[in-house]
């Protein structure tokens, strides 16, 4: 299962063996801006398909992850009931995670 590993470097893992961040991998600050929008999670709701609501791609729900950092980046789901914030400036910050990465 080669194709699986990470390409970026190795990864850093919680008790659980979960990956939580990649080695070498940085992630802006999020500010807030008036252009955020908070919900209020349901059951069976994940980053990924808020990502792809909100942003059209299931890709970035590492920005809603930062954002939200009490969630942790361990999982990709979110207590039914949880108040979160969805950045309204998706440009800015996929902007400032490639100059962060050299990308």
């Amino acid at each position: 299962m080669n194709r699986y590993r990470n390409t970026i470097g190795q990864n850093t893992t919680n008790d659980e063996g979960t990956v939580v961040s990649f080695v070498g991998v940085k992630y802006p600050d999020i500010p807030y801006t008036s252009g955020d929008i908070y919900v209020y999670t349901t059951a069976g709701d994940r980053l990924d398909n808020l990502a792809k609501q909100f942003y059209g791609s299931s890709e970035y729900y590492w920005v809603i992850s930062v954002a939200n950092p009490d969630l942790g980046m361990g999982s990709l789901y979110v207590p039914e009931g949880t108040q979160i914030r969805i950045p309204g400036n998706l440009s800015n910050i996929i902007l400032s995670f490639q100059l962060l990465n050299n990308q």
